[in-house]
């Protein structure tokens, strides 16, 4: 498959589980480079497994996300941590259902706006429910202006506390019993964090918005149902206020009740009546309680079901979208595997005939790259001074990339080494092509000098820049590699390959 078609698919298919079953198996893919808990044969099996099971011609996500629970599967039996943290990982709905719930009880516990039986209208609790809730209305309608994300806004005590309940709702086992590295942990959890952030912003929010409706329900309710046994008397109070002034407040924080049920506020002279302090200083509290129900179903419960339902519907959407697309290196490989069989890979020496040991060297990195049945030509070598009179392998039919093979012994000049790469990218047109710049040579030759190998190393760089200046972005992977293929650091060496051929395979 081209570059182009692999780099283009997107889709929206895979949802939750398998997301975070594809990130866990690429953390461990990743990190594990020396193939101690996942052998090249495992992955070689997850992947033909995988595009049995799917079938031909399914999608980028169908075929990621079987291909990991097939994997996970495996995975189980040899180190149960892992898959614990991955559990662990994975949201637990009761949660959420358990916030809301508690969120239901408190605003039944704390009812009491008032002493004894009394209802104080100006009660800290109501006019601060009132104002907190305007108050986030405000913010949201604020960010919403500015577009700003919400993930921007630096997070309360109460949204840090739901927000590492979201982002890891399961416990992630305190004694590990088996053989993942501390690495792939820390990796998959960063993955983790950054993949699923903008779903749990969404579930977070509709966890929140829920709740303060349930709590203002809550509080309804409690004073509905105390109401039905024992007689509230309404009254106020303030050090601060007077009549006029009192009236005024509760005008303007009871007119979406009084809107609501039709009814309307007594006047100045009666609200002084009920004053704490008065004669008779109370009256029955039935009217005022509607007033007040109304106004919380009005500025509380409704706006805030409403935010609810639309984060619920936010949530849901994000869930089914957190991996759409697979254009990095690591999901290329797979795709370009499954869609188009084994790799082909064609390495060009110039004016260098590798030993035996290097070529097996060259064929263990390169199958670890590109995976373990990738087909690797090696041609004839280039000789000095014949840089225009390529191979004919060196037009790939754009099934794989172009490898130059050079040794670093040799000095490199840019009418020899430098002429050489430049026809092998025109010849290799759209195909990636990767430099590889063996060191054993220089080993062989030379003692362990290391500021005259970072010269050398230097020498190149700088003489492959000068040929690759301008070069579009599809040619980053003219960028030297350096290798020691006959004593291979193969972590080292696949995650500088890796790098180098970001956004290009």
């Amino acid at each position: 498959m081209a570059n182009s078609e692999v780099s283009s698919l997107v889709s929206p298919t895979m949802n939750e589980r398998e997301a975070l079953l594809a990130t866990a198996l690429r953390a461990v893919e990743t990190v594990d480079g020396d193939r101690r808990l996942w052998t090249d044969d495992d992955r070689s099996w997850s992947s033909q497994a995988a595009a049995e099971a799917v079938g031909e011609g399914a999608s980028a996500a169908v075929f990621v996300g079987r291909r990991a629970a097939l994997a996970l599967e495996r995975l189980r039996g040899r180190d149960a941590a892992l898959v614990g943290v991955v559990d662990g990982l994975l949201w637990r709905p009761w949660i959420g259902g358990l916030v809301m719930l508690l969120a239901l009880f408190a605003g039944v516990a704390i009812d009491r706006i008032g002493s004894a039986q009394e209802i104080n209208l100006l009660a800290p609790p109501v006019l601060g429910l009132l104002a907190w809730n305007v108050g986030v209305y405000l913010v949201i309608l604020v960010a919403l202006l500015s577009r700003r994300r919400r993930a921007g806004r630096a997070a309360g005590p109460l949204r840090r506390f739901l927000g590492a309940c979201v982002g890891a709702s399961g416990r992630l086992p305190r004694h590990r019993q088996g053989p993942m590295p501390a690495a792939i942990l820390a990796r998959l959890i960063g993955d983790w964090s950054a993949v699923a952030a903008p779903l749990h912003g969404a579930r977070l929010a509709r966890i929140l918005h829920f709740s303060a409706a349930l709590f203002a329900v809550g509080l309804v309710a409690g004073l509905y149902l105390r109401g039905f046994a024992v007689e509230y008397r309404a009254t106020w109070e303030s050090t601060f206020l007077g009549a006029d002034a009192a009236h005024a407040l509760l005008t303007a924080m009871l007119a979406p009740g009084v809107w609501l049920t039709g009814g309307a506020l007594p006047d100045v002279a009666a609200l002084a009546a009920i004053r704490s302090g008065a004669w008779p200083a109370t009256e029955n509290a039935a009217p005022w309680l509607h007033l007040l129900a109304a106004t919380i179903v009005v500025v509380v419960v409704v706006p805030r079901i409403v935010l609810g339902v639309f984060s619920a519907f936010v949530e849901r959407r994000r869930s089914r979208q957190l991996l759409t697309r697979f254009d990095e290196p690591y999901y290329q490989r797979l795709l370009h595997g499954y869609h188009a069989g084994p790799v082909q890979l064609t390495v060009i020496p110039y004016s260098y005939h590798p030993l035996p040991i290097a070529l097996a060297g060259l064929q263990t990195l390169l199958g670890r790259v590109f995976g373990s049945k990738a087909a690797i030509r090696c041609t004839a070598p280039v000789n000095y001074g014949d840089e225009d009179a390529l191979p004919a392998a060196a037009r790939p039919d754009g099934n794989g990339p172009l490898i130059a093979l050079f040794s670093l012994a040799a000095t490199p000049e840019r009418e020899t080494q430098g002429a050489f790469v430049a026809a092998l990218r025109a010849a290799a047109s759209a195909a990636p092509l990767l430099v590889l710049v063996d060191e054993a040579p220089w080993h062989a030759r030379f003692d362990a000098d290391a500021k005259r190998l970072a010269a050398r190393r230097s020498a190149w760089r700088a003489e492959l820049a000068a040929v690759t200046e301008g070069a579009e972005l599809a040619n980053r992977g003219l960028v030297p590699v350096f290798v020691n293929l006959a004593k291979l650091d193969l972590a080292s060496a696949q995650d500088e390959i890796e790098r180098r051929l970001e956004g290009s395979l």
